[in-house]
């Protein structure tokens, strides 16, 4: 998800609520770039950046210590705070990512353009694009992607066609 605040942040999780009495927090991040909570990670928040001191996986989260949260009274109060990261770019990596797609104008197999991509739905079946007017597009539909520029879908007829009144 991207953080409303900066276009190039990315959510990379939250803050649940302190552990312990000396400040450790438990993070539950929704990414799976674990590296983002690495000795030394800076991450950003509405309140202001966290450092990264110490983490460790527990359960299916991690405990961490952030530099700036001193003590479990200070841990309470960032309860709830979501943590904001700058992509990862990765050059021999091409995988897609929804910073790649949201924002990028879908263009159908006739060249007409059906606006920019608003949100990325998950699906069983296949992903969904939906679009600023709130069309859904499968992602299975996409034939090209430039990302954060352009994605040309071959759709079937009326997939696109307002329904008749």
């Amino acid at each position: 998800m991207k953080n409303p605040d900066d276009s190039n942040l990315l959510e990379v999780g939250r803050i649940d609520r302190a552990h312990g009495v000396k400040g450790e927090v438990i993070v539950n991040l929704i990414t799976d770039r674990t590296e983002r909570l690495s000795k030394g990670s800076k991450l950003q928040t509405p309140r202001g950046d966290l450092t990264v001191q110490n983490s460790r996986s527990h359960q299916h989260r991690y405990l961490v210590v952030f530099e700036e949260i001193e003590n479990r009274e200070s841990a309470e109060e960032w309860r709830g705070v979501t943590l904001h990261a700058e992509p990862i770019e990765d050059p021999d990596d091409d995988t897609l990512w929804v910073h790649d797609l949201v924002g990028a104008e879908v263009i159908d197999q006739h060249g007409i353009s059906h606006g920019p991509v608003a949100a990325i739905i998950s699906n069983p079946a296949s992903d969904l694009l939906e679009l600023q007017d709130g069309s859904l597009v499968p992602l299975t539909f996409a034939i090209d992607i430039q990302p954060k520029k352009l994605i040309s879908v071959v759709v079937p007829k009326g997939l696109f066609e307002e329904e008749e009144k």
